[in-house]
């Protein structure tokens, strides 16, 4: 399945997509695309509805985060072996984990918005994963009957709010607000049978700078899951980023980043796309 939250800010309601593209309304089934409505039961509940009997929504005027009320935002440096060496660094022992201000969270269209004092403005398509089960100190094999799904994310980065400011952590440049676009759906893992072999891209103003795969991943969606249950534990609605792809601003020789009036178009494999519009605070 398909889930989405579609409607003007403070107006979203559930949505699906049907099997012609169109989006079906879901509030009568439930409440919302949260991590009260990820449970087993509940996704077994949506999938038992005839999605054609479900009120068509002709024109949504807007596509919301695909996930209501995360929890926790939490991302996985350095995790495409590639991307690493295009940066200057070694392959992490360990995933690199930070977290990004759930404040951060937009719709896959939503405006960009370029911070003031910012002037590396950088781009990331990164593979999202949504949690479905509380998780705590699960083993690898059992990770992924915690995953609910799957979505696109943009995670935007400001590389001197990351990477030069004082500080020593990356949050300042990672959390700003409009750097957390998901979506357009959530899809459900029954869909994805391997997660570790889909096609991922992203475009500014029309050209190819990503262009990768999810099997050059270093730690997959399973150990993630993993490894970060044995340092937290993990909600339904929670997140999780998994890295990106070499291709970033900060890896263009010379670097190259983001201003007022880029459009930046991004997407992965079953899962839609997303696109922004740059625009100043």
């Amino acid at each position: 399945m398909k889930l989405l939250r579609y409607g003007l800010p403070g107006q979203e309601r559930p949505g699906i997509l049907d099997s012609d593209g169109n989006v079906r309304d879901l509030s009568g089934v439930i409440a919302d695309v949260s991590g009260v409505t990820l449970s087993d039961e509940s996704l077994k509940k949506v999938a038992s509805v005839n999605i054609n009997s479900l009120p068509l929504v002709v024109d949504p005027v807007r596509f919301s985060s695909c996930v209501n009320n995360v929890g926790k935002f939490i991302c996985i440096g350095l995790n495409y072996a590639d991307h690493a060496a295009e940066s200057g660094v070694a392959v992490p022992a360990e995933p690199v984990v930070f977290m990004k201000a759930t404040s951060a969270i937009t719709g896959p269209n939503d405006n960009v918005i370029k911070p003031r004092n910012s002037t590396k403005l950088d781009w990331e398509v990164e593979l999202g994963i949504v949690i479905g089960k509380h998780a705590s100190y699960v083993s690898e094999a059992d990770a992924m009957d915690h995953i609910a799904g799957y979505c696109v994310i943009n995670d935007v980065s400001e590389r001197n709010f990351q990477l030069e400011r004082p500080g020593g952590q990356w949050d300042k440049g990672k959390g700003c607000d409009s750097f957390g676009p998901l979506g357009p759906y959530l899809v459900t893992k029954d869909e994805v049978p391997d997660p570790l072999n889909l096609n991922l891209w992203l475009k500014v103003n029309g050209k190819t700078f990503q262009n990768g795969s999810t099997n050059k991943m270093v730690f997959g969606p399973a150990f993630l899951v993993h490894y970060l249950s044995q340092f937290m534990s993990l909600q339904p609605g929670d997140v999780i980023s998994t890295g990106t792809p070499p291709g970033v601003g900060l890896g263009q020789k010379p670097p190259l980043y983001l201003n007022e009036g880029d459009i930046i178009e991004l997407g992965i494999e079953g899962m839609g796309t997303q696109r922004q519009v740059v625009v100043q605070a």
